[in-house]
C-alpha cells in the first residue's frame, strides 16, 4: 500500500487526548476521508427514503413483505458464507462499551464474544470515540492493564485462548462526528468508528486468528445492507485483505427491517455472520413508525411487552427460520439484569428470570444470547449447553414448523395489557436517569438492577408520546396529558434531589436531562432519535 496523501479531515473543537495520535494518524485519517467520499452520499440518500418511507407507514398503517425481493425469498440455493472458525459458536454473547475496564472484564468474561459497542452503550464524547479506539487496540497487543482508583483493584488479561472474540459495533447511520469534518461538514459517526477499527486492527486480527467483525445497528433496509457491503469490499481491497474477512451480524431492531430478514442476509452474503434480535430499540421502532396510526398500535408499559407477545414471538421465529435457512447464525436478546451485592432475594428471582428467558431462546432454535454482566455469563451458557452440547450451533434446526404472515409481526392488539400509570411514572424515572448520565459521557447505565443504554431511553420517551397522543387513560382515571407527564418529571426531579443530595445533584445534569427527556416526550414534532438532540448538548 503506498504512502496516502495527507488527510483532508480536520479535527475540530477537540481537546487533546492522550496518545491520541496513535489512532488518529495521517494514514488512518486518509482512508477514513476516503470513506467518507465513496459512501456518505448514498448515506445521505438512504436517510432521505426512510423518511418517505416512514410517510408511506403514516398513510397505510401497515407492512407488507418486499414484492419486487420476492424471487430472493423464493430462491433456496443461495446460503452466506460459513462462519470463520472464531464465529461458529457464539453461545453467549457480553455486550459493554470500551472503557478500559470493560475492555478487560468483557475479553475475561467466559462469554464466546464481546459485543465492543460504540453505539447505545457509548454516548459519543470524543474521550469515548478515541480512546475507545485505543482501547482495543491495547487489547490486541496485550498493552492493556487497569487499577481501580477507588479500590485499589487490579484487572489484566488472560491467556488468550481464554478471551472473548470482539464483535465491534459501530454508531447507527443517523448520527454525525462533529469532531472530524471534511469541508466543514461533520463526517458520519459510523464511519469514523468502522474505519479506525477496520484501518488499525483489521490485519492484526487476522494474525491472531480472528478478524474484523461487526455489528450493524439501526438498520432500516436491504438496501442500508448494500451500503455496507459496498464498504467492506472496499475496504478489504484498501488494506489489501482478502474479501470475505469481514463478517458482520444485522441487528434486526426496527420494525421495517424485519420484513427483510432474507434480503438483508443476501445483500451481505459473503460477509454475513447472523442476525440479532433485540427488544427496545424494535419496541420503539414500533411505536415511531406507527405512531398515527390509532389505538391497535398503543404499546402497553415496556416491561409488560416480553419477548413471549405473540408479535415478539412471531419476530423472533422468523428471525431464527430465516437465519438457519441461509445458513446464518441468529443471536437472542439482552439480559439487562445486574447482580445486586445486597440482596441475595432480588438476585434470585432475577436468576430465574434469566434462565427461564435463555432456555426458551436456546430452545426456540436460537445459536446464542446477549448478556450484559460476567455474573449472567455461566447463567445463559448453562441454557444453550443443554441443548447444543458440543456443537458449536443449531442451525441444523432449520425450524420449518414456522409460519409468520405480515400482519402478525405487527399486532400489537393481541395483547392484553394496557399502558398504566406505574407505566409512566416508570418511563419518566428511568428517562431522567439515563439521560443524565449520557449527558455525563456514559452509555451503560445501572438503574434499578438493570443495565440500560440508550435504547431503555429511546422506548421510555416514544411511550410517554404515544401514551399523550393517543389520548390514553390509566387504570387510575387520569389522562395522559402533557400536564400530567410534567408534574411526575418534577415529582421525579425532587424526588432524586433528595435521594442524592444537593450537593451531587447541583454536580449532575439532572434539570438539563429532566428537560430533554420532556421536549422529546412532548414536541409534537416527534424526534426520530433521542441522541440527535442529545448529542447536541453533549460536551466533550
Amino acid at each position: 500500500m503506498s504512502a496516502p496523501a495527507p488527510s483532508p479531515l480536520a479535527v475540530v473543537d477537540a481537546e487533546p487526548l492522550p496518545r491520541q495520535e496513535e489512532v488518529l494518524t495521517e494514514a488512518a485519517l486518509a482512508f477514513v476521508a476516503e470513506l467518507h467520499r465513496r459512501f456518505t452520499p448514498r448515506r445521505d440518500e438512504l436517510l432521505a427514503r426512510r423518511a418517505e418511507r416512514r410517510a408511506e407507514i403514516a398513510r397505510t398503517s401497515t407492512l407488507d413483505f418486499l414484492p419486487e425481493t420476492a424471487a430472493i425469498r423464493a430462491d433456496d440455493s443461495w446460503k452466506v458464507a460459513p462462519a470463520p472458525a472464531a464465529l461458529n459458536d457464539r453461545r453467549v454473547e457480553i455486550t459493554g462499551p470500551t472503557d478500559r475496564k470493560m475492555t478487560i472484564n468483557a475479553l475475561n468474561s467466559g462469554a464466546r464474544v464481546w459485543l465492543a459497542d460504540f453505539e447505545d452503550a457509548s454516548a459519543p464524547t470524543w474521550e469515548n470515540v478515541v480512546l475507545g479506539q485505543l482501547n482495543l487496540i491495547d487489547a490486541y497487543t496485550r498493552n492493556i492493564d487497569f487499577t481501580d482508583p477507588r479500590s485499589g483493584k487490579s484487572y489484566a488479561l488472560k491467556p488468550a485462548e481464554e478471551l472473548a472474540t470482539v464483535v465491534m459495533r459501530p454508531r447507527g447511520w443517523h448520527l454525525e462526528e462533529r469532531h472530524l469534518t471534511f469541508e466543514g461538514r461533520p463526517v458520519p459517526g459510523a464511519l469514523v468508528d468502522f474505519g479506525l477499527y477496520f484501518f488499525h486492527n483489521a490485519q492484526r486480527l487476522i494474525d491472531l486468528g480472528k478478524g474484523p467483525y461487526f455489528y450493524l445497528p439501526k438498520t432500516e433496509s436491504h438496501l442500508e445492507a448494500r451500503l455496507w457491503n459496498e464498504i467492506f469490499v472496499f475496504a478489504q481491497d484498501y488494506v489489501g485483505i482478502p474479501q470475505g474477512t469481514v463478517r458482520a451480524t444485522v441487528l434486526i431492531e426496527t420494525i421495517t427491517a424485519a420484513y427483510e430478514m432474507e434480503e438483508i442476509l443476501y445483500e451481505l452474503r459473503d460477509h454475513a455472520a447472523g442476525l440479532n434480535a433485540g427488544r427496545w430499540d424494535y419496541l420503539f421502532s414500533i411505536v415511531k413508525n406507527f405512531r398515527d396510526g390509532g389505538a391497535k398500535f398503543v404499546l402497553p408499559d415496556r416491561n409488560a411487552v416480553t419477548m413471549t407477545a405473540p408479535f415478539m414471538r412471531a419476530y423472533t421465529e422468523l428471525l431464527v427460520r430465516t437465519c438457519h435457512k441461509r445458513g446464518a447464525h441468529a443471536i437472542g436478546g439482552m439480559a439487562a439484569f445486574i447482580p445486586s451485592r445486597r440482596d441475595a432475594e432480588v438476585n434470585k428471582v432475577a436468576f430465574e428470570k434469566v434462565k427461564a428467558d435463555k432456555d426458551r431462546e436456546a430452545g426456540d432454535g436460537f445459536d446464542g444470547s446477549w448478556v450484559a454482566h460476567p455474573d449472567l455469563v455461566p447463567i445463559a451458557m448453562a441454557s444453550f449447553d443443554a441443548v447444543l452440547g458440543e456443537k458449536p450451533n443449531q442451525k441444523d434446526r432449520l425450524r420449518e414448523d414456522v409460519s409468520v404472515a405480515a400482519g402478525d409481526l405487527i399486532a400489537i392488539d393481541s395483547l392484553d395489557a394496557k399502558p398504566t400509570y406505574d407505566g409512566l411514572h416508570n418511563a419518566v424515572q428511568v428517562g431522567i436517569r439515563y439521560i443524565e448520565a449520557w449527558l455525563r459521557g456514559l452509555g451503560a447505565v445501572a438503574i434499578f438492577n438493570l443495565m440500560e443504554d440508550a435504547a431503555t431511553a429511546e422506548i421510555s420517551r416514544s411511550q410517554i408520546w404515544q401514551w399523550i397522543n393517543a389520548g390514553v387513560v390509566f387504570e387510575n382515571g387520569e389522562a395522559a396529558t402533557p400536564e400530567l407527564a410534567r408534574k411526575v418529571a418534577a415529582e421525579e426531579l425532587a424526588a432524586i434531589r433528595a435521594e442524592i443530595g444537593e450537593e451531587a445533584f447541583a454536580a449532575g445534569k439532572w434539570q438539563q436531562a429532566h428537560d430533554l427527556l420532556l421536549h422529546v416526550s412532548l414536541d409534537a414534532d416527534y424526534a426520530d432519535f433521542l441522541t440527535l438532540p442529545a448529542y447536541e448538548q453533549l460536551v466533550g
